[in-house]
């Protein structure tokens, strides 16, 4: 069963930029904005695709991240203390031993768990420098939300929406590297599950261009339903928020400075 309506739950996007293959700028970057997602109150924070290298296709094999990794420590220090529960981007060892790295979407948990989806779903230009995860639809529990998470393309393959509403998500929560040529199609995709499968559902798009690409940041959120309850205006680092409450869905858009 769904959450109600009523159940009180806060997530956000980062909206970040990210230094191509400076992992320890980048987790500085991240800091900075989980520190306004806690004055925010916010229990869920996502971040864009490979947030913590950049959108590097070709660094991917070169940082390759563990859940003992020292480059995630600080990470997940700051969620235990804060009590937030962070969703980076990083490569992760593939599913098969030997193959290509997988594009990782790492759960830093508030209780000082971590979990990795790894994208279903690759671009035919990443077929070089990544394998692709097994897994249709996995959800996870992300401050008490049935949580499925999705990284970049797999939000243009419908299946892959549909299979995690039908394991029970009320958040579809998507990490991405959208451009502005792309954004309108993709956009309306999103706006679409959140229609279709009366599920909420979180984007969080780059903040300036990463890999060669610009990013029409945009980053938003969609309550179930299909209604647009919060985006960002542009591409300028933000955090888009939301807020379920008695009254439904709120959010805003928090622009970060320096």
């Amino acid at each position: 069963m769904k959450p109600s309506l009523s159940t009180p739950l806060r997530v956000a996007a980062a909206q970040s930029p990210s230094a191509p293959g400076d992992v320890a700028r980048n987790v500085q970057t991240h800091l900075a904005f989980v520190r306004t997602a806690v004055h925010e109150r916010v229990l869920v924070l996502v971040f864009p695709e490979l947030s913590l290298t950049g959108y590097e296709p070709n660094l991917l094999a070169a940082n390759v991240l563990s859940a003992d990794h020292p480059a995630l420590a600080p990470l997940r220090q700051s969620a235990q203390q804060h009590g937030i529960t962070l969703v980076v981007g990083a490569p992760a060892a593939p599913v098969v031993a030997g193959a290509l790295p997988a594009i990782g979407a790492w759960v830093l948990g508030a209780d000082g768990s971590v979990a990795l989806y790894r994208k279903r779903h690759l671009h035919p230009s990443e077929e070089r420098f990544a394998s692709a995860g097994t897994d249709d639809a996995q959800v996870l529990l992300l401050a008490g939300e049935p949580t499925a998470l999705a990284v970049c393309a797999d939000i243009t393959h419908p299946e892959h929406a549909m299979a995690a509403s039908n394991a029970g998500a009320a958040l579809y929560a998507a990490g991405v590297l959208i451009s502005e040529k792309a954004y309108g199609a993709e956009s309306a995709l999103l706006q679409g599950y959140a229609r279709d499968h009366d599920m909420a559902v979180l984007v969080a798009n780059y903040s300036g261009p990463s890999g060669g690409y610009v990013s029409a940041g945009r980053s938003a959120f969609w309550a179930p339903g299909g209604h647009c309850v919060a985006a960002a205006p542009g591409d300028s680092p933000s955090l888009v928020w939301a807020a379920r409450g008695d009254s439904g869905w709120t959010g805003g858009v928090v622009e970060l400075v320096g």
